[in-house]
Parts: C-alpha cells; sequence; structure tokens
C-alpha cells in the first residue's frame, strides 16, 4: 500500500511517501510554497499538485495548521478565514483522487515522535511542540493523544504565545537566538506549571537547528529536539492514514 504524508504549513506545503513500519520517507520530499492568500481553493489545488508528484497513492493523510474534527477544519489562526468549517477532508479527497485523513499539524508531528523519535516508549505526560509561523502542540498521555490543544494561543506577557515565540517572531522582530530562546524558555516554564510534563519535545524548522537555543534554555523539565526534524509531520500524518496509529 502507498501511504502519502502531506504538511500544509503556513509558508509551504511539503510531502512525500512515506515507508510506515520505519517512519521513513521513501521518495525525496517535495515543497511547494503556501499560496497567498491562503484560502481554500489555493491551497487545495497546492495539495493536489504535491500528491501528483508521486502518482497514484492509496491513501494519503493531510496535516492543516488548526484544529480538525471529523475532517472538518474549525479554525484558521495562520491560514484564510475561507478553512473555518470547511469540509477539508471531502475537498482534498476529491481534489487528490483517494481517500484521506486530515488532522493537526502539530498532532501528526507528535504521533510520529512516539511512534519513531524522541518519545518512543515514553510513558507519562508528553508535549510536542512545533515553532514555525505559529506554535504547534500535541499532548500525550502515557502515549495517548489529546487532540486538538492548540497551547501556542495561551497568553503570554498580554499576547497570544505565538506571537511572542514562534520562529516567525523571531523573525519578525530580527531577535538573536539568544533572546528568542529567553522567550521561549518564559513560554515553556508556562507551559511546565500548567501540565507538569515529563518531557517536552521542540520539532518544526528550527528543530534543526536546535544547537542554536536548546542549550540556553533551563527549565526543570527535559527538553529534547524532534528526531524526525520537520519531517515529522508527514511521517506522522502518513501513520494516521494507513491506521498504523489510531488518534
Amino acid at each position: 500500500m502507498t501511504v502519502l504524508g502531506i504538511d500544509i504549513g503556513g509558508s509551504g506545503i511539503k510531502g512525500a511517501p512515506v515507508d510506515v513500519t520505519t517512519g521513513t520517507l521513501t521518495e525525496e520530499r517535495y515543497r511547494v510554497e503556501t499560496p497567498q492568500p491562503s484560502n481554500v481553493d489555493r491551497v487545495v489545488a497546492a495539495v493536489a499538485e504535491v500528491a501528483k508528484r508521486f502518482g497514484e497513492s492509496d491513501r494519503i493523510g493531510i496535516t492543516y495548521p488548526g484544529v480538525v474534527l471529523d475532517g472538518v477544519t474549525k479554525t484558521a489562526a495562520n491560514v484564510h478565514k475561507s478553512w473555518r468549517d470547511a469540509p477539508a477532508a471531502d475537498l482534498l479527497a476529491a481534489a487528490v483522487g483517494c481517500p484521506v485523513t486530515v488532522l493537526n499539524d502539530a498532532d501528526a508531528a507528535g504521533v510520529a515522535e512516539m511512534r519513531f523519535g524522541a518519545g518512543r516508549d515514553r510513558r507519562g505526560v508528553v508535549i510536542m511542540l512545533t515553532f514555525g509561523t505559529g506554535i504547534g502542540s500535541a499532548v500525550f498521555v502515557d502515549g495517548r493523544l489529546v487532540p486538538n490543544t492548540e497551547l501556542g494561543h495561551l497568553e503570554l506577557h498580554g499576547h497570544e504565545a505565538e506571537r511572542r515565540a514562534s520562529d516567525r517572531a523571531r523573525e519578525v522582530h530580527d531577535l538573536s537566538w539568544s533572546d528568542w530562546a529567553r522567550r521561549v524558555e518564559a513560554y515553556l516554564r508556562h507551559l511546565e506549571d500548567l501540565f507538569w510534563p515529563d518531557l517536552m519535545i521542540i520539532g518544526g524548522g528550527v528543530s534543526k537547528r536546535s544547537e542554536k537555543f536548546l542549550p540556553r534554555i533551563d527549565i526543570r523539565t527535559r527538553v529534547v529536539p524532534a528526531e524526525l526534524q520537520n519531517n515529522a509531520g508527514i511521517v506522522g500524518a502518513a501513520l494516521i492514514a494507513s491506521g498504523e496509529v489510531h488518534q
């Protein structure tokens, strides 16, 4: 069975076929820019372009940067407002020509890390955080996902956390890695006080540069970079679509 994972992000849409028994990409991933404005029609067309690159698939898992309930996208914090209450699974299945599963992007990344990466075999409370255009979150309790947590929207110093501590905030405000690390540390401390996690996993595009900021963060919880780095969303989406892992 050929299973494709596609990760819709605020700046790019990327995908690849996945070996769901090993968590590895079987072909080099293909990426296109996220259309602007990122309305439903344009993003669906971009996803179809990525899918077409790899020929026919049996199933496709697709991530979305927001809340997804029963294939319907409910929020649109970092994409066009037309995504609110959009029947995403139906629209995307029609565009790619095969069954699709749509889920929150950070949930997908967390599923991959819990199966193949830094969260493998971990019990207790594990929080996966993806730093990119916003901040995505996935919370696991003894390996079970609590879906659609959206912890990037918690208030931090009078602002949504992702407005201060996302990777986009680092770029927009031209922050040094040291200055950005202080903002991330304040955010992580806030999560610690709310959840008392056993492990935090840092994913998203910045995970491949973790040496620039993670050593500067000092909190009581162990914090580690995602082992699958920015491919975690692709892998997790494919795992869910294949039925290897259940939400």
